[in-house]
């Protein structure tokens, strides 16, 4: 097998993505353990691949298609150049990144055929190696998907798990300094309520319902993370929470006061995580921590955590996945995908894993 010395692998996709790029990226280094890999990312999820295990370097590309002209793309073209990469490999078949390696004239270049849905793409005719995925990526866990790529390419085999960066000692005083803003209790329970997109996205009242039956069989406090721009559904969620309650919980909003690498150690630090399908799941799986996942019209077939202490939940639509919009959807106003998966199933699987935690 050919041995690589200077490897770009390209992900301009979304967090959750990213981190499950990860378990792709450690075959990689074992296949080519010598090799320098360094990762081309959007800005947002940088956190979560800077001063990382398997990542030496990390290149921030700005990538918004209404505002990159071909000047933004000749300069990154010239920093590719530079680096005198021999192999890109392409995680996200995007033609943007495609189109910089090729003018950058990287020699070998890796993209598989299909890695989101099954549409062709003339991106392909950017790489000199097409990778063929021949199975059903709705049947098949993204990162198993991501790993395929590697697999086939370099003829390595086996699996990995994803990971996130080093937590670091100020990450975990951040976590220290959430969970003592908190009201005391035995148990410190983080919750991430809203998704990408409102079909992800479980209901408010279910959760207020979840907290208060909660609370009433354990001593816990809660608190919500999430972006920035979750701030505030998540303050409704917490009105929510204490009107269902008759009385103020304590509920603390932490969304957007955590960096990527701070949310993983607050996590890993709880007693359990409540979260809806999306990119903080992929994070919190890495730690271990104990988690019940609700997924509307995403299923797990595909994206379930790669966490051995996660229980997850999907009513199995007919229809699920589905990407349709939330007016577009039969049940609209309440999708059966979501208003299916009720707040006694989430209880009884945190209950369990509370115990187990115990």
């Amino acid at each position: 097998m050919k041995q690589y010395q200077n490897i770009l692998v390209h992900a301009l996709v979304n967090l959750g993505d990213v981190v499950l790029t990860t378990s792709a990226i450690a075959l990689l280094k074992q296949a080519y353990p010598k090799a320098k890999v360094t990762m081309m990312v959007k800005p947002a999820v940088k956190q979560a691949v800077m001063n990382h295990p398997l990542i030496d370097h990390v290149i921030v590309f700005d990538y918004r298609a209404r505002e990159n002209g071909w000047k933004k793309m000749w300069r990154m073209v010239q920093v590719l150049k530079k680096r005198h990469f021999d192999l890109s490999l392409s995680f996200d078949r995007k033609l943007r990144p495609a189109l910089l390696c090729w003018m950058a004239r990287i020699p070998v270049r890796v993209g598989p055929d299909k890695v989101f849905d099954d549409k062709p793409s003339h991106v392909t005719w950017f790489y000199t190696h097409v990778i063929q995925i021949s199975h059903d990526l709705n049947k098949t866990l993204q990162r198993e998907t991501y790993q395929e790529i590697v697999r086939r390419f370099t003829g390595i085999q086996g699996s990995a798990l994803p990971m996130m960066s080093f937590l670091e000692d100020r990450n975990r005083k951040k976590a220290r300094e959430i969970l003592s803003a908190l009201p005391r209790a035995d148990k410190y329970i983080a919750l991430c309520v809203k998704g990408t997109f409102a079909l992800k996205t479980w209901p408010k009242e279910y959760f207020a319902e979840f907290v208060k039956a909660l609370s009433g069989k354990v001593s816990a406090s809660f608190f919500i993370v999430g972006a920035p721009g979750d701030k505030p559904y998540a303050q409704e969620v917490i009105r929510a929470i204490d009107e269902a309650c008759g009385h103020p919980m304590g509920v603390l909003n932490c969304c957007g006061a955590t960096t990527l690498p701070d949310l993983a150690a607050v996590i890993e630090a709880c007693s359990l995580f409540v979260t809806v399908d999306t990119g903080a799941t992929h994070v919190a799986a890495t730690t271990g921590t104990p988690m019940v996942v609700m997924y509307g019209c995403t299923h797990p077939d595909r994206w379930h955590p790669a966490n051995d202490r996660a229980l997850v939940f999907t009513s199995n639509e007919p229809c699920c996945p589905c990407t349709c919009r939330p007016e577009e959807c039969p049940s609209n106003p309440k999708p059966d995908c979501l208003w299916h998966v009720t707040p006694e199933m989430v209880l009884q699987a945190s209950l369990e894993l509370l115990d187990e935690r115990r």
